[in-house]
């Protein structure tokens, strides 16, 4: 059975662009869960804190519950549901998962094939990655659902996936002049940049193409805290700031509230800005809550 394959696709509701990572993200903690411990179940009454902390930082801005993933992840076949009464699992409601002692874990013959070729579960996280959330979240994600992914151990996936245009990454940080979009930032080391990265509006996972007119030059804090919903482009080209981001310090205060309603900093001349459906899609699938108010200086 070819288990990166059935994962690659999990069944979701995509209509649109919609992100839904909710078995994704399950199934990326059951992962940090089994390696840690070959035998662990996942009681849905213990783990239910953890889960939802998972969807509402790393899931769409739209309120969910870990229910529905627990549940519906067993029609993927990689995912069973016991209860205190046997086989099977009772639905996705929230008071019969918790008071029927339901416990999920992977798949026997799943648990069987990562026992066989450890490599295997490496393969499976990081097509997990790759395929529902952008890079730069990788590494805080398995940080947060307990995963040591070791480089060496992962195997290039299958060459027929779509491959990254390689030339992203200088076309757009030569449109916006090597400037921070959001700040200004244009730090170098001789006539290296440094800190300076090309950032998909409409992530690459969900289809986002290679162009100019998806992406932002983004110093690395500002990428970050874009891909985390925390900043975001209204249609006129100016920076939002989600009302759900607090901090108190001046750090936070100059460098992320005070760049409520700023123009962005380019493109330059003649390099097409952002597109409209790209930046409606990162609105509605990535920035959480609603923008602050502008307040004069």
């Amino acid at each position: 059975m070819d288990w990166l394959e059935r994962i690659a696709k999990l069944r979701q509701w995509t209509k649109n662009g919609t992100r839904a990572p909710h078995k994704p993200l399950l199934l990326l903690y059951a992962l940090g869960r089994f390696q840690e411990d070959a035998d662990s179940e996942l009681r849905y009454s213990a783990v239910e804190g953890d889960l939802q902390r998972l969807l509402t930082e790393y899931g769409p801005p739209n309120k969910t519950t870990p229910a529905y993933p627990f549940h519906h992840l067993i029609s993927d076949g990689v995912w069973e549901v016991r209860t205190d009464h046997g086989s099977g699992s009772p639905g996705s409601g929230l008071r019969d998962l918790r008071e029927s002692g339901s416990t999920g874990r992977l798949a026997p013959d799943l648990r069987d094939a990562l026992q066989r070729e450890p490599v295997l579960l490496h393969r499976i996280a990081r097509s997990l990655l790759d395929l529902h959330f952008p890079p730069s979240l990788h590494g805080e994600l398995c940080e947060a659902v307990g995963l040591d992914l070791e480089p060496a151990e992962t195997e290039r996936l299958s060459a027929a996936r779509r491959q990254r245009d390689r030339r992203m990454r200088e076309l757009v940080l030569t449109a916006y002049e090597y400037q921070c979009a959001f700040c200004g930032y244009d730090g170098r080391i001789g006539a290296v940049p440094v800190g300076l990265e090309a950032a998909h509006v409409r992530w690459w996972a969900f289809d986002g193409p290679d162009d100019v007119d998806n992406g932002l030059c983004l110093c690395s804090l500002h990428h970050k805290l874009f891909d985390k919903g925390v900043l975001g482009v209204d249609v006129g080209h100016r920076i939002l700031v989600s009302q759900r981001f607090v901090g108190n310090s001046p750090a936070a205060r100059d460098h992320v509230i005070a760049l409520a309603g700023r123009p962005l900093v380019g493109p330059q001349p003649g390099a097409p800005p952002v597109a409209a459906d790209h930046r409606s899609w990162h609105m509605h699938q990535v920035f959480h809550g609603d923008p602050r108010p502008v307040v004069p200086a």
